[in-house]
């Protein structure tokens, strides 16, 4: 059963959830797939001038094709680092965007203010996944599309967490983000509100210029959650966590000229609001 109270182990939840997004440098790790964002958001269809919120933003990956496309974007995550890092993007990039700290549960802004709503890889991991439903649903205006990108179970990116909750298991009681990636959940949630469900798989490539046992260095020293799980480890089981993400790296790349390609999927969620 998921619940929508907040109570002192939610808030504390929440507070660990904050500060493990914060921790190392997401930006690092989100441009192995800024090319698939790209394509995410090409298939949205934006016009110039619809009002577009990106929510859990990340670095801007969405939030900033989608503003290039004339779209009037905000983008809100909980990480104010990642905000910096978006606001520098966009600035360099020469678009007009709009971002700021947030949270997806609790959205700041009034009901129907935006036309399409959108979220890749973020929303998904907020901790009670039927606020945040309801929160994309209400900000979304009648008509308007809520799209989301969320990783699957059985795809790259669903193993390489079941792999760290192996060597760190996650916290007792939190829903695993990776249920959004399932078509009968999203159906659940969402079930009310929505007047057309669009549900696809569809890939996405991780891209690295080096090997696969660079690739887990990088995501050691930059991707939050392993961050988190390798820094809570003694030197053995960082040792073990080590091999088996370089395992897991070398067991899926597809380059063999020293460089890494690994192929992900996720489910591409389109729902359109009554």
């Amino acid at each position: 059963m998921e619940s929508t109270e907040m109570t002192t182990e939610m808030e504390a939840l929440k507070s660990r959830l904050r500060a493990t997004w914060i921790a190392g440098d997401f930006g690092v790790i989100a441009r192995s797939i800024e090319a698939g964002a790209e394509e995410f958001v090409a298939r949205l269809g934006l016009k110039p001038g619809m009002r577009v919120l990106d929510v859990a933003c990340g670095t801007g990956n969405l939030a900033i094709p989608a503003a290039k496309l004339g779209a009037d974007v905000t983008g809100i995550d909980i990480a104010p680092n990642l905000i910096e890092q978006a606001q520098a993007r966009a600035a360099a990039t020469g678009v007009n965007a709009v971002f700021e700290v947030g949270d997806a549960e609790a959205l700041p802004y009034t009901d129907g203010s935006f036309g399409v709503v959108i979220t890749m890889f973020g929303a998904m991991f907020a901790p009670r996944p039927d606020v945040t439903a309801s929160e994309l649903k209400r900000v979304c205006k009648p008509g308007g599309l809520i799209a989301m990108a969320n990783w699957t179970p059985e795809a790259f990116t669903g193993q390489m967490f079941k792999t760290g909750a192996k060597h760190v298991p996650p916290p007792p009681g939190i829903i695993s983000p990776l249920m959004w990636g399932t078509e009968n959940t999203v159906k659940e949630r969402f079930a009310e509100g929505i007047s057309d469900l669009q549900l696809n798989r569809r890939k996405i490539d991780f891209t690295y210029p080096f090997g696969p046992a660079e690739v887990v260095q990088q995501f050691i020293e930059f991707f939050g959650p392993t961050v988190k799980a390798f820094g809570s480890l003694d030197a053995d089981g960082q040792a073990a966590l080590r091999k088996d993400l370089e395992d897991l790296w070398e067991e899926n790349n597809h380059a063999t000229d020293g460089t890494t390609q690994v192929e992900s999927e996720y489910l591409e969620v389109k729902a359109t609001k009554v």
